[in-house]
């Protein structure tokens, strides 16, 4: 329980504040990148199976608000727990696997 405590009282860290806004940027992004994806080229471009069929089944855009709201959630309670770290890696990953993806498809291919 000491460790719990000790980690909260941790002061404020300005690179896990910015790990934490990538990381809502890289979700908000990939949310419009997503919508705008699946708006010209079809459901069939999403490569999630997950929110493909969560997209099936409730709507691109709700699909995509819990998808986001969840991930959002989660990366808030790491921030929370300092977690900090983690944070950023998840913020490089979203941006290599989510973001170049959708941008080079954006620019390279017509619909």
């Amino acid at each position: 329980m000491a460790a719990l405590v000790k980690q909260w009282a941790q002061p404020k860290s300005r690179f896990g504040d910015l790990a934490v806004v990538a990381f809502l940027l890289m979700q908000c992004l990939d949310a419009v990148f997503t919508y705008l994806g699946v708006s010209l080229w079809g459901q069939g471009i999403e490569a999630n199976p997950l929110i493909s069929s969560a997209m099936s089944a409730a709507g691109v855009v709700g699909a995509l608000s819990v998808a986001k709201g969840i991930a959002i959630g989660f990366g808030m309670l790491l921030h929370l727990r300092r977690v900090h770290t983690l944070v950023a890696v998840l913020s490089a990953i979203y941006f290599a696997l989510a973001i170049l993806p959708w941008t080079t498809l954006f620019f390279f291919t017509s619909p």
